[in-house]
């Protein structure tokens, strides 16, 4: 069995490439990536043009933030238009979302392949529909998702023969969106076991830590609201990731006694989870936080929001807590129940820890998609006619 596998930038499709590579599964993979963003993988199954975010890199150090977004949409479609160029056969192409639609009749058409569309997020529209009820409840403007790269995805859900999608949470929106369920997998992400371990804590201060983007998305103005009044002796909020244009003024009046480190390197990220006593959540939408499972690596339990897919990761009450979306009251509660009751803390620091090793880093990950592509091929051999392209000549 042979695989392709697309993705124009890292995410989680660098891991999966590797993992694919180490099953020697993997025949090319296609990305915007430069060499030394892609260690480990053998440059001969590599295609790439890094040209294409050489000025987004730019713009982003800049700091230059609407060019930054104005390149993207220029960059996606040129790697779309030159994967379909590039595409060669294989008997399972992976593609992540939004990327595919022109190479997956290719390749069906051509070599009977397996395609794959690998949503990292919620259904579109109902990702699309939740950051606009979040935007108008903080009277923040919101920019709609581009109505062109909306149709391109639901088209690839249509066209594809599988969704993969991180958790059940994600799936669930999938379904709700009328996607019929034996066209999605579930399968959970993986943490790099290496980069992410605990170190002993070299203080006795409380630490409540947060790790991801400063943006509505992520919940932040919840988080904010739950930590707000607290004045604790030996407790600390603080925040590691940058900081959204949306939300710059709002945090800057809103933070209270929120300690805002900016962004840090994610080899370093290891050092901050270490120093911090719990790992806290609030995304109103996503498909699996890894920051999640890094934290957790790190001896962290965790208190998150069900739409981070933190079910996927966590049994509530034992390596952590889940609470709902938009309930800044749950997330304090929890939290100051691990402040009180230290040696509850340890014992579902230790339940994380047990957790993630047991699940095995990204190697589960691996199999588990290597599983899934070994099933959808065997079903297409059985069925070769089925697979045709609508669209093609008979």
């Amino acid at each position: 069995m042979q695989v392709n596998i697309s993705g124009i930038t890292t995410f989680h499709v660098y891991n999966l490439a590797m993992q694919m590579q180490q099953l020697g599964l993997l025949k090319t993979y296609y990305t915007a990536l430069p060499a030394s963003r892609t260690p480990g993988i053998s440059n001969e199954k590599v295609k790439r043009i890094p040209i294409l975010l050489g000025p987004i890199y730019l713009a982003r150090k800049l700091g230059l933030g609407s060019m930054e977004m104005a390149l993207e949409k220029p960059a996606r479609d040129l790697f779309k238009r030159w994967l379909a160029a590039n595409i060669t056969s294989c008997d399972v192409f992976h593609s992540l979302s939004g990327f595919g639609l022109s190479a997956f009749p290719l390749v069906k058409n051509k070599y009977n392949a397996a395609t794959i569309c690998d949503r990292g997020s919620t259904h579109i529209l109902f990702q699309d529909e939740i950051l606009q009820e979040e935007h108008k409840l903080w009277g923040i403007p919101y920019k709609r998702i581009d109505p062109e790269i909306i149709d391109a995805e639901i088209s690839e859900y249509e066209t594809c023969d599988l969704i993969t999608v991180p958790s059940k949470f994600v799936h669930d929106t999938f379904l709700a969106k009328g996607v019929p369920p034996n066209k999605l997998a579930v399968i959970p992400y993986g943490v790099d076991l290496d980069t992410f371990h605990p170190l002993d804590k070299t203080d006795k201060v409380f630490r409540a830590i947060y790790v991801g983007q400063i943006s509505l998305r992520k919940g932040i103005p919840y988080l904010l609201q739950a930590f707000a009044n607290i004045n604790l002796p030996g407790f600390e909020l603080q925040m590691i990731g940058k900081l959204a244009v949306e939300l710059k003024d709002f945090f800057r009046n809103n933070k209270g006694n929120c300690i805002y480190l900016g962004p840090k390197p994610r080899a370093e990220l290891y050092q901050w989870y270490s120093g911090a006593s719990v790992f806290v959540i609030a995304s109103i939408e996503e498909g699996l936080a890894t920051v999640i499972a890094q934290a957790m690596a790190c001896g962290l339990p965790v208190v998150a929001t069900r739409n981070t897919g933190a079910e996927e990761l966590i049994t509530d009450g034992v390596e952590g807590f889940i609470v709902s979306p938009r309930d800044p009251a749950a997330l304090q509660e929890k939290v100051l129940y691990l402040y009180k009751n230290p040696d509850i803390r340890l014992q579902m620091a230790h339940a994380a820890l047990e957790k993630v090793k047991r699940l095995g880093g990204w190697d589960d990950y691996g199999n588990r998609i290597a599983t899934t592509y070994q099933n959808i091929c065997d079903k297409n051999k059985m069925n070769p006619e089925d697979r045709r392209h609508p669209n093609s000549e008979r």
